[in-house]
């Protein structure tokens, strides 16, 4: 079908709705970036079955996968003495799921779905462009793209047309606002309390400590939990880098801009904010390099009343932010990349009226589910940070019959076998393709 699709953004959603797009048929995607290019920066990041499983259909999943580590353990450990807490085999994900659950660094995930996209003859990318406003919602959608020159200094405005737009701007999303201002709907984002440090090692820091050595040459993700704070850390590229993420009370950015989600942070600061963690995880955040510390702010939104209005659609972080406590960020973007390929694909005529009853689709397939890990992600760092008393006292006990029954509950729900089936035994590209004449057909055109 002769469709124009314009993407706003191009981070993990933007490229794959782009690929995915490409590869269901769709003549002419434009991708619009505000960064002058595709940098790719970022830690560690994890690659879920679900996200695994539809990056293997859009063709670039054994690139990023040769790079990755194979997680076959989990390890929960006490904060304060290393003592561990629980421990799940995840060996079993393989052949229950189809794909393994590996781990494996941002860029590795967003240089091959980028270098994917540069084989597709239907996609082209516009770096330093910038969407300012969105102008009409349908029968096609315009906005303004704001061009910005290799200096200080901007370029003349210009607007864009498109049968469809897809905003995959991220948490600080332009067309999200617009879209609830219409509704009369507040767009405010909401301060979690909560920000993060991201850090990678090198063998060459790591090798003079036999013990943490020892970590980066394993397959096993380890959490060390403690009150409002926790640390996780795995071996990724090719085992070269172990990657180290925190999660804390966000004391820094108090003063800080509404627009600012990251800042230098301070490596003294980042001691003494675990300062009563184990001597392992203080060796382990000592190799840190002066001057290398950054501090991201944790930032989510309440759900959305629709992600859909005319002929755009918000995909991603755009709609469905989350905390990183569940894993399931990029791979979540990902299955709406999926998901909006197929009803896209599966359009009975190009019309305004059909676009919309579509997107509408994709919403249905996609909010309810969303929402749930979202929710799920923020339940789950709640439980993890518990201070002393009865209820960590009960969470620590669940940890514990972990080791002999591997179907028992997790307070870690990233490694609860239930939540796992919710999360990993469901085909979201699979739900779209089987529900939508049903979906379809019972929708009004708005």
């Amino acid at each position: 079908m002769d469709l124009h699709v314009a993407i706003i953004g191009a981070g993990m959603g933007g490229l794959a709705c782009a690929l995915a797009l490409a590869k269901h048929g769709i003549p002419q995607i434009d991708v619009y970036e505000s960064a002058s290019s595709l940098g790719f920066v970022g830690a560690g990041i994890q690659l879920a079955p679900n996200m695994a499983r539809i990056l293997d259909r859009l063709g670039c999943w054994d690139s990023i996968a040769e790079e990755a580590t194979d997680i076959k353990v989990a390890s929960i450990r006490q904060h304060n003495d290393n003592k561990e807490l629980g421990c799940v085999d995840l060996t079993y994900i393989r052949k229950e799921y189809g794909m393994p659950h590996m781990v494996g660094h941002r860029s590795s995930l967003a240089g091959g779905l980028y270098e994917a996209c540069k084989k597709e003859k239907a996609i082209t990318f516009h770096f330093r462009s910038t969407c300012s406003e969105i102008e009409s919602w349908s029968p096609k959608p315009t906005f303004t793209i704001i061009p910005r020159g290799d200096g200080e200094g901007t370029g003349s405005p210009y607007r864009v047309s498109a049968d469809i737009v897809l905003a995959a701007d991220g948490i600080k999303s332009v067309v999200r606002p617009q879209i609830l201002r219409s509704l009369g709907v507040s767009a405010q984002v909401i301060d979690s309390g909560q920000s993060a440090y991201r850090i990678m090692l090198t063998r060459d820091q790591m090798s003079s400590d036999p013990e943490l050595f020892s970590l980066l040459d394993s397959d096993q993700v380890t959490r060390w939990i403690g009150e409002r704070r926790h640390i996780i850390a795995y071996p990724i590229s090719n085992k070269t880098i172990y990657n180290i993420s925190s999660a804390q009370p966000d004391v820094h950015f108090a003063q800080a801009p509404e627009a600012t989600y990251t800042t230098r942070g301070s490596k003294s600061d980042m001691l003494d904010n675990f300062k009563d963690f184990c001597p392992l995880v203080l060796r382990m955040l000592d190799l840190v390099s002066d001057g290398e510390v950054c501090e991201w702010k944790l930032r989510v939104h309440n759900p959305l009343p629709t992600w859909v209005k005319g002929s755009v659609a918000l995909v991603g972080d755009a709609c469905h932010p989350t905390l990183p406590h569940l894993n399931q960020g990029a791979a979540q973007a990902i299955e709406d990349a999926g998901v909006l390929a197929v009803v896209l694909s599966k359009l009975p005529d190009p019309s305004p009226e059909s676009v919309n009853k579509a997107l509408r689709v994709y919403e249905r397939v996609r909010k309810k589910r969303a929402e749930t890990l979202v929710d799920l992600a923020a339940a789950s760092g709640r439980t993890l940070h518990l201070g002393e008393g009865a209820a960590r006292e009960e969470r620590d006990k669940q940890f514990s019959a972990l080791k002999d029954n591997l179907g028992a509950p997790s307070p870690d729900k990233a490694v609860d076998k239930e939540v796992q089936t919710l999360i990993l035994g469901t085909d979201a590209m699979q739900v779209a393709e089987d529900s939508f004449d049903k979906i379809f057909g019972s929708l009004e055109e708005e």
